[in-house]
């Protein structure tokens, strides 16, 4: 099984990716460990591309992350499922707040080694503001109107509650 997790940051992309590849045993990319290298240092692009290449060449995976630039379209293809978390933004931006005090100083699963969680100006402005941008709700309506057979989307916390309890009824079809 191929499942694509997308969506905007601070949804809970991460953890559900992680939850999945833990219930079935699927290899997961986390693309923020792909982007980066240690220190938030930005990893050459064809080294990246090359990562995301090899990883999707097994028959089976979850990757989780936006990245267009990381043959989104490709996966989103390849994908038999797709997970897209459309959090409002100030449950994101909750969501990213409570992340950022319960793992200050530490480097979670889904960050490259030696990026430390961190809660900054740019960060936050993403949250509120960039990543809500016209272009990019315009490319997630593309997303979710080309994709919508195999498109599961997942407005709120209490809808993701839901999806994780039903998790294997619906990773088993």
């Amino acid at each position: 099984m191929k499942i694509s997790i997308i969506g905007y940051s601070g949804s809970g992309k991460s953890t559900l990716a992680a939850l999945m590849g833990q219930m079935r045993q699927l290899p997961v990319l986390f693309l923020d460990t792909v982007q980066f290298t240690s220190h938030w240092q930005e990893r050459n692009r064809e080294e990246a591309l090359a990562m995301v290449k090899t990883f999707m060449e097994q028959d089976d995976w979850i990757i989780e992350g936006n990245y267009t630039f990381f043959l989104q379209e490709e996966r989103l293809c390849q994908s038999d499922l797709i997970f897209f978390l459309n959090f409002s933004r100030a449950a994101c931006f909750a969501r990213v707040c409570r992340r950022f005090f319960k793992n200050r100083g530490a480097v979670r699963e889904s960050m490259a080694p030696g990026c430390e969680e961190k809660l900054d100006w740019e960060f936050v402005k993403w949250v509120l503001i960039e990543q809500r941008n016209k272009d990019n709700k315009e490319h997630f309506s593309r997303i979710a109107e080309q994709y919508k057979e195999k498109l599961i989307v997942i407005k709120n916390q209490r809808q993701l509650d839901k999806l994780k309890d039903s998790l294997s009824t619906i990773l088993d079809n």
